[in-house]
């Protein structure tokens, strides 16, 4: 008699392992998950464009010899002092409670190395971030942390923050264990207390009342600085519309690839529209209003390396941001801290739970021996020559394409290789004339 066969065991590809264990974490805890990061599903994204370099029908530039320019000046539209940048990437906001004082300062040292500028984040400026940022962007959000009129007067430019892409019409979270006595005195909060950011403005509920809120910053500050409109990537067309009719000088879009310090798992994972999508209706809405480069956009969200910066330009955008990447970049889900990540149950490029303030890398951490484990100036160093890279791939890829300016580049020198990457991005699926949905 002979064996019956066996059926080969086969796992569900909708409740997966990782979904199942997220049923019984939940059905255990009664709780939602908090996590950082942004979202880790596999989403369109720049990796999904190729550039059209040139052959016969281009003219390329001559290696390092012809020169290509890499500056960019936002907040040309109203502001007495515009800021000018010696590359087309600047460092996102990331607050010191989320980050450690000594990351903050490395950031601000790596920006001011690279002529870029970076930005304070929720919860107000520290003094090694002011001394140590030749361009510091000051952040004004709902829940008004840290937020002083001298500060505001300090600051080379301010961005309103209206929505993140991680959490687009939800606040962040700082856990007890992050808010340490001089946290919780920048913020006027009773220190190992949990906060919850609130998710909107107390003072304004729409575009009409954003536009005397701008007006009231621009008279705080004497009209002097760029005021900046930050947007979640949700509604991008009306949203930039909303924005730059209310007197923005530079609106930054965030996709949902874009991190966060912590939120809800469901939020990263569940809310907002990935970037490729984003830029193309943000830069339609700046072109139906005859605002295209008069009003800069600065695109953020999953930029890695200088091939997204690259297609953000060409796709319309005036300078790219990072967060995330800048993080790596000063050492944080570092291999060398593998056994630490293991000992916290997870691994060197899996780590998210910024939130518990147990960073091995200590730069999501206010832990006092976690966070001089971080030398700010070695950090600054490491960030400024990943900057450096990134701008010269990006260089290197406008040369190829036959452009003389990083910012020259356009979506004709684009294509797609996948049709949903074609779809959202609006450029031709490759070796066609053809996207998704364009008009006939």
């Amino acid at each position: 008699m002979t064996d019956k066969p066996r059926t080969v065991p086969v796992q569900s590809a909708t409740f997966t392992p990782a979904v199942n264990a997220e049923i019984r974490r939940a059905a255990a805890t009664g709780i939602y998950d908090i996590r950082g990061g942004g979202a880790k599903r596999r989403l369109p994204h720049f990796d999904d464009l190729l550039f059209l370099g040139a052959s016969m029908s281009r003219y390329p530039l001559e290696g390092y010899r012809e020169r290509c320019g890499t500056d960019v000046t936002l907040g040309t539209r109203y502001a007495k002092s515009p800021v000018r940048l010696d590359i087309p990437i600047t460092i996102a906001g990331m607050s010191f409670g989320a980050l450690s004082g000594q990351a903050k300062e490395a950031l601000g040292r790596g920006a001011t190395l690279a002529g870029t500028s970076t930005t304070t984040g929720d919860g107000g400026m520290t003094p090694e971030e002011r001394g140590h940022s030749r361009l510091l962007v000051y952040q004004y959000l709902p829940s008004r942390y840290g937020m002083n009129p001298a500060d505001l007067r300090r600051a080379d430019a301010i961005e309103i923050v209206v929505g993140q892409g991680a959490k687009p019409g939800g606040g962040g979270m700082l856990l007890g264990q992050k808010i340490s006595d001089r946290v919780a005195a920048m913020r006027d909060l009773p220190a190992g207390i949990d906060q919850r950011s609130a998710c909107r403005h107390p003072d304004w509920t729409g575009p009409d009342d954003l536009e005397i809120k701008i007006l009231e910053l621009r008279e705080i500050t004497g009209w002097q600085v760029p005021i900046y409109v930050k947007i979640g990537g949700a509604r991008p067309y009306f949203d930039t519309t909303l924005a730059v009719k209310a007197g923005a000088d530079v609106v930054v879009l965030d996709g949902m690839q874009g991190g966060t310090a912590a939120t809800q798992d469901v939020f990263i994972e569940h809310v907002g529209m990935p970037t490729l999508a984003c830029i193309p209706e943000a830069v339609r809405a700046l072109q139906d209003l005859g605002m295209h480069r008069s009003v800069q956009l600065i695109v953020s969200g999953g930029i890695r390396n200088g091939a997204d910066v690259a297609k953000a330009l060409a796709l319309g955008a005036d300078c790219a941001s990072i967060g995330t990447a800048a993080l790596i970049a000063l050492g944080d889900n570092d291999p060398r801290h593998e056994a630490e990540y293991k000992a916290l149950g997870t691994t060197a490029g899996a780590y998210d739970d910024w939130h518990e303030g147990r960073d091995p890398a200590g730069i999501t951490t206010q832990d006092p021996e976690l966070a001089a484990r971080l030398d700010p100036v070695e950090g600054g160093r490491r960030l400024n020559n990943y900057l450096k890279v990134m701008t010269l791939e990006a260089q290197t890829i406008a040369r190829a394409c036959g452009k003389n300016h990083v910012l020259n580049l356009e979506p004709e020198d684009l294509c797609a290789i996948t049709m949903e990457a074609a779809a959202m991005a609006k450029v031709p699926l490759a070796g066609t004339d053809w996207y998704p949905g364009k008009p006939s």
